[in-house]
This record gives structure tokens, sequence and C-alpha cells, in this order.
């Protein structure tokens, strides 16, 4: 289960991403190196909100109702999105 200070770092360590993205663009670097850095800001983001919906449906389901199919979407959609 991942917590709350662990999603606070994941999204601190995005912030700091579009920070040096901001000084990438006043820096006037190439724009393949701005997309880059903003492909990786958007994974982190992604996955954060994957990690968030999937503990927030197995938190408002009945224990029996993760079944391990459910948990192993659950999982998946933890590590993908």
């Amino acid at each position: 289960m991942t917590t709350n200070d662990q999603l606070l770092n994941r999204l601190k360590r995005a912030e700091g991403q579009l920070r040096g993205i901001q000084n990438m663009l006043t820096e006037e670097r190439a724009a393949k190196d701005v997309l880059i850095q903003l492909t990786a800001v958007r994974s982190t983001i992604d996955k954060t909100i994957g990690l968030i919906l999937a503990a927030n449906v197995a938190a408002n389901l009945p224990a029996t109702a993760v079944t391990p199919e459910l948990q192993a979407s659950l999982d998946l959609i933890a590590k993908t999105k």
C-alpha cells in the first residue's frame, strides 16, 4: 500500500522536474530535450494517478470482494497508469 507521504514525495519530484523544464525553456534548450523531460513528468503523474485509483478502489470494496483477479487488475492499474 502506498502511503500519503510516498505520494507527496512523488508529486514533489514532479514539481522539481517541472521547475527544471521551466529553466530549460528559459535557457532556450532544444525542443527534443524539453519534450523528453515533459514525458518523464507525465509518466510520474500517470503513475501517481494509478496508485491513488487502485488504493481507493481497494479501500472502498469489502475485503471479500477483492478476488485474486481483481487484485491483479488493481496492481496493473497502479503499475501502468
